[in-house]
């Protein structure tokens, strides 16, 4: 009987390479115009898509020099945004149901899990545009609609900003039977290579999540009719600035050390020198809209001591440690713009890190001209906000010409997978004689 068995299991194993062919071709074959190739080949780094357009949608909204033509414009924008973001997350969810394995290796691979924070970040433009468009539209049911997604917001970056950054030093996983498991393996010990030359500032991204998350939480909080709902709100957002700011900080002191040691990154990955400007504009737009909340909150609610106006303190606080990081801003800006011009570099998913991070720094700039007030800097803001446009359209068409070639979807995890799937679907194991 167990000859037999034996002979059963290994006759398998043609139609089991057969499968693995199939596998191969579906995954490297850029020619197929299949859905599931599609599918296989979508990794987290589209959602940087709707993170650079929903930041249009909200620059065009809030422009200094304003009108409503500009209003439709944001709103069309927003909606386009929302179409993204869903079909984004229905291809996604498909991805990951339909290969199984696959979130696992895109978990452990060193550079792709790190884009795993750009889906809350493309959400939290969303909930931004929920609350400026939606709730004077329809009341306040909107706003609610906005806290609650804020709050699915928040958890998903916090669990962005602390297990992503460990998962790089983690150590390897052993199985429940001790041995270590060999695509878990294979993806920690990639993680634990990490060289400083093969730094690049996507290590930002999870740790940027947070700190969007705590800049959309002031926005929420000034549409809630709800004085406590708005006083937790604004207490969980400085918290989650404070899980992500001082952690940006040590990782761009790691990234400017590597440019000084290693020089400026390799072309393929050049444009990621402008994303020090996401935790920058944003920490300093969240800081100042927090502060700007709390001056209107803590005396309704009675927060901290009635002798002192602490919301004042928070608002006075907020600008000045938000003007500083703007003009911390403006340093990465001249980096990121001298280290572009020394080469020619090729169009690739990386281009939308010019979107969002120039987008939030503009954000800062037009919140610092609203609160002075400053011609000046209400005009440099309006020069930012055009840049940025432009920027996303170029890049918009430039992503679908790339689209329709099949040139952007590139899935560098798929690699360690397809190595599991082929040791999953073709092994033939032997059973020593008298085993059953």
């Amino acid at each position: 009987m167990s000859s037999q068995t034996i002979g059963h299991r290994c006759s398998d194993h043609g139609g089991e390479e057969q499968s693995n062919d199939d596998l191969e071709m579906m995954i490297h074959n850029e020619n197929q115009k299949g859905l599931r190739y599609v599918i296989i080949n979508f990794t987290p780094s589209w959602f940087s898509a709707t993170m650079g357009t929903g930041i249009v949608s909200i620059l065009l909204h809030n422009l200094p020099y304003n009108g409503t033509w500009l209003y439709w414009i944001s709103v069309v924008v927003f909606a386009f945004n929302v179409f993204l973001f869903v079909l984004f997350s229905l291809i996604s969810l498909a991805r990951y149901t339909l290969f199984r394995g696959l979130w696992t290796a895109m978990l452990n691979h060193p550079t792709q899990s790190l884009f795993l924070g750009t889906y809350p970040m493309g959400l939290a433009t969303i909930i931004n545009m929920i609350c400026f468009v939606c709730v004077p539209a329809w009341g306040n049911w909107a706003g609610t609609l906005a806290w609650t997604l804020w709050w699915i917001d928040a958890v998903i970056s916090l669990a962005n900003n602390m297990y992503l950054p460990f998962a790089m030093y983690e150590p390897p996983a052993r199985s429940v039977l001790g041995s270590l498991d060999m695509l878990t393996l294979s993806g920690s010990m990639s993680r634990h290579s990490n060289e400083l030359s093969g730094m690049t500032a996507a290590w930002l991204l999870p740790v940027v999540s947070t700190i969007v998350a705590a800049a959309s939480g002031g926005i929420v909080a000034s549409v809630l009719e709800n004085e406590q709902h708005a006083l937790w709100t604004i207490i969980v957002s400085y918290v989650l600035w404070g899980t992500g700011v001082p952690l940006a900080m040590m990782v761009m002191v790691m990234y400017f050390h590597r440019l000084t040691i290693h020089k400026i990154p390799p072309k393929e990955v050049i444009v990621s020198v402008f994303l020090p400007l996401g935790p920058l504009g944003q920490g300093s737009f969240g800081i100042m809209q927090l502060g700007k909340e709390a001056m209107r909150v803590f005396p309704k609610t009675d927060s901290l001591s009635t002798e002192v106006s602490a919301g004042s303190i928070l608002y006075v606080m907020g600008f000045i440690i938000g003007l500083i990081m703007w003009g911390f801003g403006l340093v990465w800006l001249f980096f990121a713009l001298a280290s572009i011009t020394r080469s020619k570099f090729p169009f690739n998913m990386g281009w939308w890190g010019f979107t969002f991070p120039l987008g939030v720094f503009t954000v800062a700039t037009t919140t610092i001209a609203k609160e002075l007030p400053s011609l000046f800097f209400k005009v440099l803001g309006t020069i930012f906000s055009v840049v940025v446009v432009l920027l996303w359209i170029v890049v918009s068409v430039g992503t679908l010409a790339q689209t329709w070639r099949r040139k952007m979807f590139v899935a560098p995890c798929l690699k360690e997978w397809e190595k599991g799937e082929a040791q999953r679907r073709g092994k033939c194991t032997r059973v020593p004689e008298g085993a059953l």
